[in-house]
């Protein structure tokens, strides 16, 4: 993303957003955790680096928006992550828990703008940060923490599906029982928790997401069926296959 960004094509980012989307698409993919909208402000940060388009966020979110448009254009929802920003920590969130001090002022100015474009381009989802900001919540990560979710929703209007990030991230598996986390993320308003390789997390959430009323539910079940509506089924097996020379041969000249 960086190389794109560091190129300055619109049309660059979109090829390769449609690239993406085809490949997935064809494989019978269809939901890419991308695009990575957080400002490269911190050329120290450990975790998001050359993910992020720039370190403006007029760019981040020119370029975040073009990848999007081909990607989705292909059938494949989209996800801009990580909310409410990312690019401002001297941490891990796999590793360990950061903490970003800015002001909400600076939030608008610099990491939200990114997450605005995105929402009115359509973005399918939005992913959250475990990220303590404190001006939101000076305790819990943005994913734990309803003011988080709330800007999201009420200041940049984005009322579609949000994936709260890893829960076996150290951000909050080192603070917090995935049973707990659970409810604290579904009370704060994200949609669906992600667990992405241990079974006995996975089953802990499960137990804790079917304990909990089904009334607690409804609207991340709205949001959800909102995306598989618009998303799943989608436009696999065409006549192109791979590898793909087409793609080939964007990435060498992008790399060149």
């Amino acid at each position: 993303m960086r190389r794109l960004g560091e190129r300055g094509s619109l049309e660059d980012s979109r090829a390769v957003g449609r690239g993406l989307g085809r490949e997935l698409a064809d494989l019978g993919i269809d939901l890419d955790f991308t695009p990575c909208v957080d400002v490269d402000t911190n050329p120290d940060n450990p975790v998001i680096g050359d993910r992020s388009f720039a370190r403006s966020p007029d760019a981040v979110a020119e370029h975040a928006v073009a990848l999007l448009e081909g990607l989705q254009g292909e059938g494949v929802a989209g996800c801009a992550k990580h909310f409410p920003g990312h690019g401002d920590t001297h941490l891990d969130s796999h590793v360990a828990l950061p903490r970003v001090d800015h002001d909400l002022e600076r939030l608008r100015e610099v990491e939200l703008p990114p997450f605005r474009a995105l929402a009115r381009a359509g973005v399918a989802s939005m992913m959250t940060a475990h990220v303590i900001v404190s001006c939101l919540d000076a305790e819990r990560p943005a994913t734990l923490a309803p003011e988080a979710l709330r800007l999201l929703r009420e200041d940049v209007g984005y009322d579609g599906l949000v994936f709260g990030d890893d829960f076996e991230m150290a951000a909050v598996a080192e603070h917090y029982g995935a049973a707990e986390a659970t409810r604290l993320a579904l009370a704060a308003g994200c949609d669906a928790l992600l667990v992405c390789s241990r079974s006995d997390v996975r089953a802990e959430v499960l137990g804790a997401l079917e304990a909990l009323p089904d009334a607690d539910l409804e609207s991340a079940a709205r949001r959800m069926d909102a995306l598989k509506a618009r998303y799943s089924g989608g436009r696999h097996a065409r006549e192109a296959a791979p590898p793909y020379a087409d793609h080939q041969a964007l990435a060498e000249r992008l790399l060149a």
